[in-house]
């Protein structure tokens, strides 16, 4: 016997987690095959980077040109927008969790949604987000309707909030409300 198990209380703990993991095991079932389970494995710190890096390369590769923000307000700056990016792998209840959303200096948020098998983009202005946090539509993250410093959005895929609709949902048409944004800023500037 290993020695350190030789002790009750860590035995006890290590049947407990034996039955915990059958439990969590399976909820990663879904994500067997998937090209993006390797994103549950990393920490969460580690995800923003992860999904800042996937919207730029992926904007990048749709031939938009982005460079780095220069400042904490907003991460990329993409054809000239401001883009803060915001991303979610799909919870065990169906549903993404876009957190941390501030009042910041940005044009628009970038919330990429992914799930075992398909991914959801929605773009939206920040004003979009700052009028429904006030309002209540959308959730302080922290300290309930009083809380003020950040929001979260809260997304079923299948169902999203019916003000959502208009800003995407699959993810060609987060692309399509990008592009859309991108051709407004550019002959705002004329």
């Amino acid at each position: 016997m290993n020695e350190t198990m030789s002790d009750a209380d860590v035995r006890l703990l290590a049947s407990i987690s034996t039955t915990m993991r059958d439990e969590y095991v399976q909820d990663l079932e879904a994500w067997k095959d998937s090209p993006f389970a390797w994103i549950l494995t990393q920490p969460s710190r580690r995800k923003g980077a992860i999904f800042e890096s996937l919207v730029s390369k992926w904007c990048t590769a749709r031939k938009l040109r982005v460079t780095r923000s220069g400042d904490s307000d907003a991460d990329r700056i993409v054809e000239g927008l401001r883009v803060e990016i915001k991303g979610s792998t799909l919870w065990k209840a169906g549903r993404y969790k876009f957190q941390q959303l501030r009042d910041q200096s940005y044009d628009v948020v970038i919330c990429l949604g992914i799930s075992p098998f398909d991914v959801h983009c929605w773009t939206i202005p920040k004003e979009e987000i700052m009028r429904r946090w006030r309002s209540g539509e959308i959730s302080s993250q922290h300290g309930g309707r009083s809380g003020t410093d950040t929001a979260w959005i809260d997304v079923e895929p299948s169902r999203p909030p019916g003000w959502l609709r208009q800003w995407g949902g699959r993810l060609p048409e987060g692309y399509d409300v990008l592009r859309r944004f991108i051709r407004e800023r550019n002959r705002q500037e004329g």
